[in-house]
């Protein structure tokens, strides 16, 4: 039974696709109402797994998995399923899609193409986080851009066209990489084989320079959809000048895949990992200081985020690089909460976005006593970004903190001064918006409506829950956390 509706998840989203396909385009209502239901459906299925399913690990850590032979002679196969990491994804992944879909209330230009695109881009989602052969999470890796293309090209912004090109074209060049060391890991495996259990056994063979070659060519690929330093150029201007709910998924989910793959990689490729270590954490701190400090410096609210991801990203990168339980721990739980966290505040300033058509943070002003939902939601969105206890985001941080003081010591500064940065824009944004002066043009303001209030309870549900409870989380990912730091030792 659990084994079919593992299928039934992953494929739950397409099939509504294809009846918003069928549906008259006329029938606005009707398709959104599909839409809803069909993305409401696969988060609750979802949560049906953790909640009522008898599921144990297998050998392999999996806790649920279908596999289906498809070619022989290339060695792939229709091969998926989730362990607490990758399962943890997934939800996070139906949860974020659902709540794009109910802030998608205002978009009136061609509905029907915008909520099938959507879903076809959940099914990729999550097919990518599903995948156990590498042939087919590169195919559901290169599925996410057509979706995303058309999203950002057909409902964006003024400079929507260069958004979306610059985004498929760094996803692409960086694919290319990614394919390159796929496939002379595939060549070095004697399983001829794409599955990672064959995959990740052909790389035991190779030695260090070797790996270390492969290692960098993934890192390119993940690295771009992460986004690592200096990969990161497509981020600000897709964030911008995508709808708000599509900047929901770019930098609730779309970043986490990158990270995901950067996990695999380094468990696949230990020799390289522990090579590079001292150029990730470089890597890393940059990302953390220079994404904050371009925060700080913006005006634009939906930019502010964008950037502000690029350094909760590099937090991930930070937990990775260290080769340790806490580390690891952190990087983890850090996507998750960079999930809740940017989900919940693209949505909200995207849709005050809508209602103001400015996203400078100068025009706003007084917002507390018009829009006190707005207020309330927002301030507990970046009151959480800031990492602040008893929020998700702290749980994340201190343990990335202490997983990097354990292998780097004091340069562990680096993040307090990246978490300070993050504080002074975020109080600076509150203050912005919602004191000072009052502004006869933002009196008019319509603070969110009942459905939206819906989804931004849950994501700020989550933030506290989480913050207050990590247990649950932990508990979920702690057989990867183990297998991560057994396969990344390196035995003297």
């Amino acid at each position: 039974m659990l084994y079919s509706s593992l299928l039934v998840l992953l494929f739950l989203p397409l099939f509504g696709a294809i009846l918003i396909a069928i549906l008259p385009s006329k029938q606005v209502r009707l398709i959104r109402a599909t839409a809803i239901v069909f993305s409401g459906l696969s988060l609750l299925l979802s949560i049906y797994f953790i909640t009522f399913g008898d599921i144990t690990p297998n050998d392999k850590g999996l806790w649920l998995s279908y596999t289906q032979e498809w070619n022989s002679r290339l060695g792939t196969s229709f091969s998926i399923g989730v362990d607490g990491l990758s399962y943890a994804m997934v939800i996070l992944t139906t949860l974020l899609v659902w709540v794009a879909v109910m802030a998608s209330g205002s978009i009136k230009k061609h509905p029907k193409g915008y909520y099938l695109l959507i879903l076809g881009l959940e099914t990729a989602i999550i097919g990518v986080f599903m995948a156990r052969d590498w042939a087919l999470f590169y195919v559901f890796w290169e599925f996410t851009l057509i979706p995303l293309f058309f999203l950002i090209d057909r409902w964006g912004d003024r400079d929507r066209q260069t958004a979306s090109l610059k985004f498929v074209l760094y996803t692409m060049g960086g694919s290319v990489f990614m394919l390159l060391s796929l496939l002379v890991l595939f060549d070095a495996t004697p399983a001829h084989s794409f599955s990672f259990e064959a995959i990740a056994q052909g790389a035991k063979s190779l030695d260090e320079s070797e790996q270390v070659l492969l290692f960098f060519g993934l890192l390119i690929g993940f690295g771009v959809k992460m986004p690592i330093f200096p990969l990161h150029g497509w981020l600000p201007l897709a964030d911008v000048e995508a709808p708000g709910p599509i900047s929901i998924l770019l930098s609730g989910i779309l970043l986490k895949m990158g990270a995901y793959g950067l996990i695999q990689t380094t468990m696949m490729l230990p020799l390289a990992a522990h090579a590079l270590q001292s150029l990730l954490v470089i890597l890393a701190l940059i990302a953390i200081i220079y994404g904050g400090l371009l925060a700080w410096k913006q005006s634009d609210l939906k930019k502010m985020i964008a950037y502000s991801s690029i350094a909760h990203m590099g937090v991930v990168l930070l937990g990775i690089s260290s080769l340790n339980s806490s580390g690891i721990t952190g990087a983890i739980y850090q996507m998750i909460a960079h999930g809740f966290v940017a989900g919940a505040l693209f949505m909200l300033i995207g849709l005050l976005y809508e209602r103001t058509d400015t996203k400078d943070i100068n025009d706003y002003g007084s917002l507390l006593y018009t829009t006190p939902k707005f207020a309330f939601f927002i301030i507990i969105g970046f009151i959480a970004g800031t990492g602040l206890p008893g929020t998700v985001g702290f749980i994340a941080e201190l343990h990335v903190m202490i997983g990097g003081f354990e292998q780097w010591g004091w340069l562990m500064a680096f993040l307090g001064f990246g978490i300070l940065i993050t504080a002074a824009y975020g109080i600076r944004t509150i203050k912005y918006l919602f004191t000072g002066p009052e502004k006869m043009e933002m009196q008019a303001v319509q603070d969110l409506r009942p459905t939206e209030v819906l989804a931004a309870t849950v994501l700020i549900v989550g933030i506290l829950v989480f913050g207050f409870y990590p247990t649950p989380i932990l508990d979920m990912i702690s057989h990867n956390v183990d297998q991560f730091v057994q396969l990344t030792q390196i035995k003297g």
